[in-house]
């Protein structure tokens, strides 16, 4: 039993998915409260705010998101007595951007924008809103390395305990880079022979060398450099083309009743690739699933046929793979 709903954040399952060798486990993260993976990095943000007196009673917390994190914010400041302002691209889905106004915060649409850095930008905007908001905080997920420790203090423990210690690779989406970036540290320590890969979009900044071009898998793509993104933790970058990912939707849905959003579907295809690739009888897999399919179904990746073709999760050889270099 808890008292508020943000202390009902984290325990969430580990679902198997059949390999041909090993185990392959799923760690539902939109079974969090709010939606996703993005409640644990919020919390702690909020709270490690509240602690050394950044974020005071009667404040405002403000930042910008693509979604999760805005809705996590959202929802844990409605129960913690906080007006929220939420920056956002216009580019976000209308699940989203009705959720986040269902949790009763003042959300500002910003023009899609190539970077952050761009004074348009929902990044910029927030910014801009903080610097004029007395008694404001703002996390800043995309920059602020507390958002790399929740994963380390909170989502990593829960990954060790959950599977006895004998967990062998660690599949996470990197966006911020925080997820993996966090569990993975936490994961090492306990075993420095535990594979962390992240994956990222082919097209994102990173994979591109500077050079983006539009990709379609949300909650995944490395399109900024950020110190949130420890690259001494993640032994490979798997990079996942929209075209491969995103028809895995349908069929973690059909077939496993997993209703996901595509960054879990493209850690399902990575993760699925690898462990055909590599895994042997003791290797136990965890992937993160960062939230749910309910965020995205105005976008019809689920239900666009009315008999879909269901994909196989068999891989085909890739090597689109990279260690980005420091």
């Amino acid at each position: 039993m808890h008292k508020h709903i943000f202390q009902a954040i984290g325990n969430t399952p580990l679902i198997e998915i059949t390999v041909p060798r090993g185990k392959l486990y799923a760690k539902l993260e939109y079974l969090n409260p709010g939606g996703s993976v993005k409640d644990r990095s919020a919390l702690f943000m909020i709270e490690q705010a509240e602690k050394d007196s950044t974020l005071k009673p009667g404040g405002t917390i403000i930042d910008a998101s693509s979604g999760n994190q805005g809705i996590a914010t959202a929802m844990i400041g409605a129960a913690k007595g906080y007006k929220v302002i939420i920056c956002v691209s216009d580019k976000i889905s209308k699940e989203k951007l009705n959720t986040l106004k269902a949790f009763g915060a003042q959300v500002e649409v910003c023009p899609n924008t190539d970077c952050l850095e761009d004074p348009n930008s929902y990044h910029s905007r927030a910014m801009t809103l903080h610097k004029q908001t007395p008694n404001s905080f703002m996390p800043n997920q995309y920059f602020n390395i507390a958002n790399a420790q929740a994963h380390y203090t909170l989502l990593g423990p829960e990954i060790w305990r959950q599977t006895d210690g004998h967990i062998t690779h660690y599949f996470a989406a990197s966006g911020t880079g925080g997820t993996v970036s966090g569990a993975g540290r936490f994961l090492k320590e306990q075993n420095k022979n535990i594979k962390v890969l992240a994956m990222d979009s082919i097209n994102s900044y990173r994979a591109t060398g500077g050079r983006p071009k539009p990709y379609n898998v949300d909650g995944m793509g490395m399109d900024f450099i950020s110190p949130v993104f420890d690259e001494t933790v993640v032994d490979e970058v798997i990079l996942v083309k929209d075209e491969l990912a995103l028809p895995l939707l349908k069929t973690l849905a059909h077939q496993h009743g997993m209703l996901v959003g595509p960054s879990s579907a493209a850690v399902a295809w990575a993760a699925i690739n690898y462990a055909h690739q590599h895994f042997d009888n003791q290797s136990v897999g965890v992937m993160i699933f960062g939230d749910s399919g309910r965020a995205y179904l105005t976008k019809h990746c689920y239900t666009e046929n009315e008999n879909p073709r269901l994909i196989n999760c068999t891989p085909t050889k890739t090597n689109q793979s990279k260690k980005y270099a420091s």
